[in-house]
């Protein structure tokens, strides 16, 4: 599969790369590191990178600007990207071939070629395992800002390698990406370094979050978001912060904004994704969103969530 990949990227002159909506490290590390490793290995190749930019991630990279045009004849590969609804950019039906490479269940199989592996902790790995694939047949080479961006993927989508996804080829990835040199320490402070009004927030939910039975909730509310001057894409941060209560099971973080309530769960055992399915969402057993449209909803997701326990 990987040797099929590579063979497709090289047969394309022009390559378009997407990730999933609301950004992480990973769907950066993927996508960007992706595309600057085809870039630094065919130079004569149009490639890139599309899709909403997310500011908290102004450290790693930005994606381009691509044009209706540049899609014609375009190779389109899509990178951690469990469903179609999640990708980032809908023009990805333009191109003329589509990939996919994932490391969520492949319960929406799209694509012309797919590479799914769900052990694999993240899909910046995944790109790791591909650029060595490439490397013994075809003489990739990859440099200190490669290396730097799929780092920073697999930090952020392994929690600091804390997370039960960390293999032994996690570290074996990780070790070898951190040989090309990049400051890691910069990389660690842009990654975690807060404002001080969202160590208050977090101090608020330390204070005011709720749990029976091993199922904890917060719900942050628009105002509650004003008064602490906090973005929903900067709250999103925060869901690992009940990871560390004793006795807690599952959590839910409800955090709402303009249009919708941002449903994001996560598990230290219970399997979650089926209760993020039931609400339009998805992802790993133990890490999981989805959206809700009502305070209801959401009071009915924490309902699920003690099913799921139980």
């Amino acid at each position: 599969m990987k040797r099929q990949i590579i063979d497709t990227i090289e047969s394309y002159d022009k390559i378009i790369i997407h990730r999933h909506v609301r950004p992480d490290p990973d769907a950066y590390g993927s996508q960007i590191g992706l595309k600057e490793l085809i870039a630094l290995n065919y130079p004569d190749k149009k490639v890139w990178a599309t899709g909403t930019h997310e500011s908290t991630l102004d450290f790693l990279a930005k994606p381009d600007s691509v044009s209706d045009e540049d899609f014609k004849d375009a190779l389109v590969i899509v990178t951690d990207t469990a469903n179609t609804e999640r990708i980032d950019d809908s023009r990805y039906k333009l191109g003329s071939f589509l990939i996919k490479i994932d490391h969520h269940p492949n319960e929406d199989a799209y694509g012309d070629l797919l590479w799914v592996n769900t052990e694999a902790s993240s899909v910046s790995e995944m790109i790791c395992e591909l650029y060595e694939e490439a490397k013994e047949y075809k003489g990739w080479e990859l440099d200190a800002s490669i290396a730097r961006l799929l780092y920073a993927g697999i930090v952020g989508d392994t929690g600091r390698f804390m997370f039960q996804s960390t293999t032994e080829q996690t570290m074996f990835y990780a070790g070898k990406l951190l040989s090309y040199g990049f400051d890691r320490t910069t990389l660690f402070n842009e990654m975690y370094e807060v404002e001080s009004n969202m160590l208050q927030l977090k101090g608020y939910i330390y204070a005011n979050f709720e749990m029976e039975n091993g199922v904890g909730h917060m719900k942050l509310t628009k105002e509650l978001l004003n008064k602490y001057q906090v973005a929903e894409s900067e709250a999103s941060l925060l869901v690992s912060a009940l990871s560390d209560v004793k006795g807690m099971k599952c959590w839910v973080f409800f955090i709402e904004d303009e249009k919708e309530i941002r449903v994001r769960l996560r598990s230290k055992g219970p399997i979650i994704n089926e209760v993020a399915k039931k609400y339009g969402g998805g992802g790993h057993p133990l890490a999981a969103g989805a959206t809700a449209y009502s305070w209801e909803e959401a009071d009915r997701v924490i309902e699920d969530l003690k099913k799921a326990v139980n």
